[in-house]
C-alpha cells in the first residue's frame, strides 16, 4: 500500500524526468542550429565588409596583390586566393575539425567555414573564412547542467511543498480516520467529525455521519429485540421444561410416547442453552461485567476437576502443563465460561480414545485436541457455525469465547499442527 501523495507525485516526477532527458538533445540541436546560422551570417558580413573596404582603397592590381598577401599574413582565420580555372564560382559552407594553431589547451577544434566569391577591382577572388564553433558544446553543457539543477530544485521544492501542504490539507481526513478507528458500535456513541472548509471532506463526513447514525439505530433495534426475545423466552421455556419433566415421570406413558417426550426435552434443553448463551453474549457486548485480578491456574484446575467425568466417558487422555501463580486481569465468571467452552469444545470434537492437551503459561493458555484436517478459520468463531454432525452444542461456544477475549483485551488464535487443533488465548 502506498500513500496517495506518492501515487500522485511519482508520475509527475517521471514525466518531468522524461521531458528533461528529451530536452537535452533538443537543446543541443536547436542551439547548434542557431549558432551555425549566426556564424554563417557573421562570415557573410565579414566577406562582404572585406571586399567593400579593399575596393574602397582603389588600389592598383600590383598593390592589390600586395594587400592580399599582407591580409593573408595578418588574418589567420581568413584567406583570399585568386580564382582557379576550374572554380565553379559558387559559395559553400562546411564544418571542419583540426588542431588549433594558437590554443595549446585544445587538441581539436571545430570550425564553421565559408568559401565565397568576392570581387576586387572587378575581378573574382575566392574568400575563405573559418570561425571556431567549439563553444556550442560548452553552451550545451552549461544549459544541460542548469536544466538539471532547476529540475532538482523544482522537484525537491514540490516534494517539500506537497508534504507540508498535505499535513494541513489532509488533516481533516486523518481526523476522520482517527474517529472511525476508535468508533465502537457497542458504545452506541455518535461521532462528531471536525469541521472543514474542503467540500469533498465535508461531504465525506456528512455521509459517514448519516451512515453511522443509521447503523447505531439498526444495532439498537436488533439488540433490544435480542434482549427482549431472550428474556421473554426464559419463562415459557422454563415452564415447558418443568411440564416435560413431569410428563416423563408419568408411568402411564407408552414407550413411543416416552421417546417422543425425551426428544422434545432434548430440543427444549438445547433451546434453553441457546437462549442463555444469547443473553450472555448481549451482556458481554453491553460491557456489563467488571474485570479484576484473579489466579487463572486455580480456575483452570477447578474446571479440569469438574470435567474429569467427561474425559473418562470417551476415554480421552489428558496432557496438562499448568504453571502455578498465573495472575491475569479479567472477569472470573466470564473466564470460567471461556475455559469450559474451550475444553468442552475439544471433548466434543475428539473421538473416543483420543487425546487433549492443556497448557498454561504467564502469557498464553492453549487447548489442543487430536484431529484429521484443518478447520475453516474464517467461519470458526462465527455464531451457529458447525464443523461436525454433533447437534448437542448450541453453536455459540466459540463465539462466546471470542467475545470474552475481546472484552478482556485478550486475543484468540487457531492453528492446526501435527494433526492437532490448537486454540491459543494470549493475555
Amino acid at each position: 500500500m502506498k500513500p496517495l501523495l506518492s501515487k500522485t507525485t511519482k508520475p509527475f516526477i517521471i514525466y518531468v524526468l522524461i521531458i528533461l532527458v528529451i530536452s537535452v538533445p533538443i537543446y543541443y540541436l536547436v542551439v547548434d542550429a542557431i549558432w551555425k546560422h549566426e556564424l554563417d551570417e557573421h562570415n557573410e558580413i565579414v566577406a562582404e565588409k572585406t571586399a567593400f573596404q579593399i575596393n574602397s582603397l582603389k588600389l592598383s592590381d600590383q598593390k592589390l596583390i600586395e594587400v592580399i598577401r599582407l591580409w593573408n599574413d595578418i588574418q589567420p582565420s581568413t584567406n583570399i586566393k585568386i580564382i582557379d580555372q576550374d572554380d565553379n564560382l559558387k559559395d559553400s559552407v562546411s564544418i571542419t575539425e583540426k588542431k588549433h594553431k594558437f590554443l595549446h589547451f585544445e587538441d581539436i577544434d571545430r570550425f564553421r567555414c565559408l568559401s565565397k566569391v568576392i570581387y576586387l577591382n572587378q575581378k573574382p577572388y575566392r574568400f575563405n573564412i573559418e570561425t571556431n564553433i567549439e563553444e556550442t558544446q560548452e553552451t550545451i553543457f552549461f544549459i544541460s547542467a542548469t536544466t538539471v539543477i532547476l529540475f532538482i530544485l523544482i522537484v525537491g521544492g514540490l516534494l517539500i511543498l506537497n508534504r507540508r501542504l498535505s499535513k494541513s490539507v489532509w488533516k481533516p481526513f486523518h481526523g476522520t480516520l482517527d474517529e472511525l478507528r476508535t468508533f465502537n458500535l457497542n458504545h452506541q456513541k455518535k461521532i462528531e467529525f471536525e469541521e472543514t472548509d474542503v467540500t469533498e471532506f465535508d461531504e465525506l463526513n456528512r455521509s459517514l455521519g448519516k451512515l453511522i447514525e443509521h447503523n447505531i439505530s439498526v444495532y439498537k433495534t436488533q439488540k433490544e429485540f435480542t434482549e427482549n426475545a431472550s428474556h421473554e423466552l426464559q419463562t415459557p421455556l422454563a415452564i415447558l421444561k418443568n411440564k416435560l419433566d413431569i410428563l416423563l415421570q408419568n408411568e402411564d406413558l407408552t414407550e413411543k410416547q416416552y421417546h417422543i417426550a425425551e426428544e422434545m426435552n432434548k430440543a427444549l434443553s438445547r433451546s434453553s442453552r441457546i437462549n442463555k448463551n444469547l443473553l450472555l453474549l448481549t451482556k458481554i457486548e453491553n460491557n456489563q461485567f467488571d474485570n479484576s485480578e484473579m489466579f487463572l491456574d486455580e480456575l483452570l484446575n477447578q474446571s479440569m476437576y469438574i470435567l474429569q467425568e467427561h474425559f473418562e466417558q470417551k476415554n480421552i487422555s489428558v496432557h496438562s502443563e499448568i504453571s502455578p501463580q498465573i495472575k491475569v486481569n479479567g472477569n472470573v465468571g466470564l473466564t470460567e465460561v471461556l475455559i469450559n467452552n474451550l475444553i468442552l469444545n475439544a471433548i466434543r470434537h475428539t473421538s473416543t480414545n483420543g487425546s487433549i492437551g492443556v497448557r498454561l503459561t504467564h502469557s498464553i493458555f492453549e487447548v489442543s485436541n487430536s484431529g484429521t484436517e484443518k478447520l475453516n478459520s474464517d467461519m470458526l468463531f462465527k455464531r451457529f457455525s458447525r464443523f461436525s454432525k454433533d447437534n448437542n452444542g448450541s453453536g455459540l461456544g466459540l463465539s462466546i469465547v471470542k467475545e470474552i477475549c475481546k472484552s478482556q483485551n485478550w486475543t484468540i488464535d487457531y492453528r492446526f499442527e501435527n494433526n492437532d487443533h490448537i486454540f491459543s488465548v494470549k493475555f
